[in-house]
């Protein structure tokens, strides 16, 4: 990795924080094709089609910056940045089963086009790889990371299921099946960077806290795309996660709010899964406050993030950090 000067200019948008990570995620994305490869025919076809749906890459360029942030100078984080895309793109597959979606990020999902049974084992051939990978790293402290970060992030799996359809989640219940679905994975991505670039327990801590913080902030702000976006931008149908039966924060908080009638119109719609009465609960929610206050909540752990950041050296790839805590929360509006 190329070291940058600390006084260089900030980063102010996603676009050009995407620049600073770009040759790295060049590397990134070729070992990624390079291993995803297989003498399985229906493993190629599923991979190819997973890396032509594209996306921002997110998780393994949190990897990236924060190696740079840390000082990082060698060649593991690139490695370390696609087993972190292989969990996630692992975790997505069996997702898309589990909630039984046939669009993401404007696609058909693999399981709509191959079937769930192709889908749950090419997303279990990408577990395997991904830890692969990390025994050819040989750090037991990394592999101790990422071990705990997947388990935890089945625990996560496994609590979402028993949320759905259950109209009594509260935010508590919502806030603890973001950290272990989503946040943990950040913070892992961004605590690795700060292990690989042998910082002092405290800023590795740092940046684990930092990771966590903006998970949260990045899920919550895209739950509430699901009622402030339309298919074209949010790359899934609107109102997914209602028709899934999911709980998400702005439903808590409407629901709050609602009158009788309306709490039950909503309840009706999370049990049943149904959008017979969408456009009703988006009123209800818009009304509510609901949308603002989701907002705020993103909002304060986008914050918790930057502060997070104060104790690392200045730099620009910590500018860039507190670039995306920034553009995390950005994208609902």
């Amino acid at each position: 990795m190329r070291p940058m000067p600390a006084d260089a200019s900030r980063p102010a948008d996603f676009a050009t924080v995407r620049e600073l990570a770009a040759a790295d995620m060049r590397r990134v994305d070729a070992l990624i094709r390079n291993r995803l490869a297989s003498d399985v025919v229906l493993i190629n076809q599923i991979a190819d089609h997973i890396i032509a749906g594209g996306g921002k890459r997110l998780r393994p360029m949190l990897h990236v910056l924060a190696a740079g942030a840390a000082g990082y100078a060698g060649a593991q984080h690139i490695k370390l940045a696609a087993v972190i895309e292989f969990i996630h793109t692992s975790t997505l597959l069996h997702d898309d089963v589990v909630d039984e979606s046939d669009l993401r990020r404007g696609r058909k999902t693999a399981n709509a086009l191959w079937g769930n049974a192709a889908s749950v084992l090419v997303g279990d051939f990408l577990y395997s790889r991904s830890f692969q990978l990390m025994v050819e790293l040989d750090d037991m402290r990394v592999m101790r990371i990422l071990a705990d970060t997947t388990n935890t992030i089945a625990e996560g799996e496994v609590l979402q299921l028993l949320n759905i359809g259950n109209a009594d989640v509260d935010e508590a219940a919502y806030l603890a099946v973001i950290e272990r679905k989503t946040a943990v994975l950040f913070a892992a991505a961004t605590e690795l960077g700060g292990l690989l670039g042998g910082l002092p327990a405290a800023q590795v801590a740092a940046l684990r806290r930092y990771g966590m913080e903006l998970g949260y902030a990045f899920q919550i702000a895209d739950d509430l795309l699901d009622y402030t976006s339309d298919a074209d931008t949010l790359g899934k149908n609107v109102g997914d996660d209602l028709a899934e039966g999911k709980p998400t924060l702005p439903v808590i908080y409407a629901l709050q709010q609602a009158s009788p009638a309306q709490a039950q119109a909503m309840r009706h719609a999370i049990e049943h899964g149904s959008l017979e009465s969408l456009d009703e609960v988006v009123g209800v929610i818009r009304a509510s406050g609901a949308i603002e206050r989701t907002h705020a909540q993103a909002v304060r752990h986008a914050r918790a993030a930057r502060e997070a950041l104060a104790t690392l050296p200045a730099s620009v790839y910590r500018d860039a950090l507190a670039a995306l805590a920034d553009y995390s929360v950005q994208r609902a509006f």
